[in-house]
């Protein structure tokens, strides 16, 4: 079992930026391949990126390619996402989700590759 518990959304206006935490807890943090997703209200739960279990490799949806950085501190047991140049479009509930499996990051982008998940962060952008 992972616990994961994010941290650091509000509100941003747009062209600005926010970093959200990913705090995880339990089993080796290491061991599992990060990733982003978000919510905005009656939309889907889509994919934002990812990170392998180094940080080495990060893959990225093209909305957010060039403005967004996972990275992933493992001594800490934490994963960020840090959102620059952000956009009203980018609304959303933040969420941080883990995967055990073993694949390339660039093919783990759908919610149901992913095992445990966190409580969200809600990020708000104003025009």
């Amino acid at each position: 079992q992972v616990q994961l518990v994010e941290s650091g959304g509000g509100l941003v206006q747009a062209g600005g930026s926010l970093r959200l935490s990913c705090a995880a807890s339990g089993r080796t943090f290491s061991a599992y391949a990060m990733g982003w997703f978000r919510q905005a209200p009656g939309k889907e739960r889509e994919f934002v990126g990812n990170i392998n279990w180094s940080g080495a490799s990060t893959s990225y949806a093209d909305l957010v390619k060039g403005r967004f950085t996972i990275s992933r501190d493992n001594a800490k047991n934490t994963v960020y996402l840090q959102m620059s140049s952000l956009k009203p479009e980018d609304t959303a509930v933040y969420y941080c989700a883990a995967t055990s499996k073993h694949a390339l990051i660039a093919v783990l982008l759908s919610v149901s590759d992913y095992d445990y998940w966190g409580q969200g962060a809600q990020v708000t952008v104003s025009s």
